[in-house]
């Protein structure tokens, strides 16, 4: 049997960290557990970059350890395959990690479910 990638086990986890929020109108009402899962939904991401670096030979000492880092091998490795991976990674950066894990900003539903959409989205894309 096949094992789910990190970065897939990691988004499953940030949906079922999301899913434990209760929902008020159109708002999550726990932002625990949001935060909690935009922080693990923007794990996966990096997940995602992290196995997509050693697929392509980087060595596992040589993975990125900041959000600068990310960036650099994302300029340098994913860009010439596909030049919007750089900003899809910032806008989930600021989406994910500054605003819905560090501040708590981002309660909407829908707007959530848009984000971890653009997440998914962007890991599947730099998947080989």
């Amino acid at each position: 049997m096949k094992h789910k990638s990190e970065s897939i086990r990691y988004f499953q986890n940030a949906k079922e960290l999301l899913n434990k929020s209760p929902i008020e109108g159109d708002r999550y009402d726990d932002i625990k557990y949001v935060q909690e899962g935009c922080g693990t939904a923007y794990l996966a991401v990096l997940k995602a970059i992290d196995e997509y670096l050693i697929k392509r030979g980087v060595n596992q000492k040589e993975l990125p350890k900041s959000v600068e880092g990310y960036r650099d091998m994302i300029r340098k490795h994913l860009t010439p395959y596909n030049g919007k991976l750089t900003r899809e990674f910032e806008k989930l950066y600021k989406e994910l990690h500054i605003a819905g894990y560090y501040r708590g900003l981002i309660e909407d539903v829908n707007a959530l479910k848009d984000i971890f959409k653009s997440a998914r989205a962007f890991i599947d894309k730099v998947k080989i």
